[in-house]
């Protein structure tokens, strides 16, 4: 060993096996590239790619399957639901115009029902109020009629005395009480 050192120290190394590549100025190809080692590479990717396949197909896909289905059954459930409730919805408000509906017949008969009443009140209140009318219109034109006859017994005389005051300013003599007394009546009697 002592002369491996030696001999190191002395001058240039001798050049290994695995600096004689780097060291040279040749072109090494990608090692993938290599065609030397296709043969090893594709035993290995067919290795690998089985490998996978196998982890895949056992173990991951089962749990996205798993995933999946309960995914799926969750929302079947939500869709479930959502349906239950549309339908009670739609159950609530069939329920709710049914019962619009009655309130709103209800509510109209009760309305005719009260302006039946009320016609029927202001009816009778009006055949009262025109019976107490009639009474005291009977009344105005019996006064009224006894009033103008009481008034035309008044106007025979006051014609009467008009008549004899004209014709006495007129002829300036005054008329005797028959003669103007049976020229009023003729004039009255038209």
């Amino acid at each position: 060993m002592a002369e491996s050192h030696g001999t190191a120290k002395a001058g240039h190394a001798a050049p290994t096996g695995a600096h004689t590549g780097a060291e040279g100025h040749g072109k090494a190809a990608f090692p993938p590239f290599e065609p030397a080692t296709f043969a090893s590479q594709l035993v290995s990717f067919a290795i690998a790619f089985v490998l996978l396949y196998v982890i895949v197909s056992r173990i991951a896909l089962p749990r996205v399957g798993g995933l999946l289905a309960a995914r799926q059954g969750m929302i079947d459930h939500d869709l479930a639901e959502a349906q239950r409730l549309k339908d009670e919805s739609d159950a609530a408000l069939k329920a709710y115009e049914s019962e619009l509906a009655t309130a709103r017949s209800r509510s109209q008969a009760i309305g005719n029902e009260t302006r039946d009443k009320l016609s029927a009140q202001s009816e009778v209140e009006r055949k009262a109020l025109e019976q107490r009318l009639a009474a005291k219109l009977e009344a105005a034109e019996a006064s009224i009629a006894a009033t103008r006859t009481a008034a035309m017994a008044n106007v025979r005389s006051i014609a009467a005395d008009a008549a004899a005051a004209i014709v006495q300013r007129l002829t300036g003599q005054l008329p005797d009480g028959p003669s103007v007394e049976a020229a009023v009546d003729a004039s009255l009697k038209g």
